[in-house]
């Protein structure tokens, strides 16, 4: 008897690698709301991981792909099936490598609420969206019930979470590393000296060095 109450699967969309020459961990990485996996962040962000042994795969949500398709943009699907789209994903995952998940804005809000998969060992966003910009909506109530760490890469001036927002908050099982200067897309402003993709690098440096960490405590 078929229990109606378990999600049907859902066709999935293809898969974009970023291979490292040599992998020590898979990195499962979903986009932001409005770009999808193959823009200009995302593929120097997949760069610059795989250039730290990581190896990358990254996917678009069905409703971005739609938009790619088609042309026709629309708003993200609902919280509970992007996180199945997502969960499909890490099942579809092969075992060779210890599996990592986690994304840009959106991408890495969703990661951060599959902390509980089985495969999963860690969780990275980038550009946590800690709330819609000028609100105090705040998008943390799990974070108190994480089952995995999560580790989230945020520029000081990130309207969706800045630093002197967050500077008196902490959760046991969340690590903030700050980008300098660094907005929502880790630009910094001129005057700062500093460059995007010198942000980028460090947040790939960050995902680099926990999860040689979480490796290095599980031998």
């Amino acid at each position: 008897m078929q229990n109606n109450s378990l999600p049907m699967r859902l066709p999935l969309t293809d898969v974009l690698i970023n291979k490292a020459v040599t992998a020590k961990a898979r990195l499962l990485l979903a986009h932001g709301a409005g770009a999808g996996a193959s823009s200009d962040f995302m593929q120097q962000l997949s760069q610059q991981l795989a250039a730290f042994n990581i190896e990358v795969w990254r996917f678009n949500f069905a409703y971005m792909q739609r938009f790619i398709d088609t042309g026709k943009r629309s708003l993200p699907d609902k919280m509970p099936l992007l996180m199945q789209q997502f969960s499909q994903h890490a099942d579809n995952c092969p075992t060779d490598l210890p599996l990592f998940i986690g994304g840009k804005s959106m991408g890495g809000r969703v990661a951060s609420l599959l902390s509980g998969h089985d495969k999963v060992q860690g969780i990275f966003a980038f550009g946590y969206p800690f709330h819609p910009p000028k609100k105090q909506s705040w998008r943390t109530e799990h974070f108190a019930q994480l089952a995995c760490p999560l580790f989230i890469a945020q520029g000081e001036r990130d309207a969706f979470g800045t630093k002197a927002e967050l500077a008196a908050m902490q959760w046991p099982k969340v690590t903030i590393h700050w980008l300098a200067d660094g907005d929502h897309d880790f630009k910094p402003r001129v005057k700062s000296g500093l460059i995007q993709r010198q942000l980028i690098s460090d947040a790939a440096q960050f995902c680099s060095r926990n999860i040689d960490e979480i490796l290095l405590a599980k031998q």
